[in-house]
Parts: structure tokens; sequence; C-alpha cells
């Protein structure tokens, strides 16, 4: 690390950095689906659900969107995020 340079800081990079992923998928729909969810949902991550969200990042377009519009049957390890994303998209009700 440099001299100067915090973890907050470095937490910082990192939702930028996802939050840039988030808004630049490839496709407008995912854009848009994961991007608005990144906006709202980034800056209160902490490391270890920031890292879990970088690994959702690293998932293909076809299949992200195939989780988040059936409601991510097969999704695994990724489910409770999905199931986030589904209720902060209104595309799903909330268990509450």
């Amino acid at each position: 690390m440099q001299p100067g340079f915090t973890m907050a800081d470095d937490l910082d990079v990192r939702r930028r950095r996802a939050s840039y992923r988030a808004h630049h998928r490839g496709t407008k729909e995912m854009d848009l689906l994961i991007g608005r969810y990144a906006d709202a949902r980034l800056s209160a991550l902490s490391g270890d659900a920031l890292e879990h969200f970088e690994r959702f990042l690293n998932l293909p377009d076809p299949l992200l969107q195939l989780w988040i519009f059936s409601g991510g049957a097969e999704s695994g390890e990724f489910q409770d995020l999905l199931t986030d994303i589904r209720i902060f998209h209104r595309l799903a009700a909330d268990a509450d």
C-alpha cells in the first residue's frame, strides 16, 4: 500500500471500479439493471460484500439476465444478491 493510502481509499477505488463495470456491461438493459442497483447499494457494501459483488460482475450478461428475470433458480452463491436486485427493481416481492 502506498504511503498515505488507507484501506478506506482502497474500498473507494474498488467501489468506483465496480460502479463502472456495472454501468458498462455490454447491453443497455444490463447496464440499467446492474448499474442502477450499484448506484443505490455500492456505498454501503463492506469489503467482503464488495468482493462478492465483484465476482458477480465477472459473470456473463446472458447468464445474469436469465437469473434476474427468471428468479435465479440455479444461481447458487449469488441467490441473495439476485433476490435483492429483483426486489430493488420490483421484479419480485419483498419477503418482509
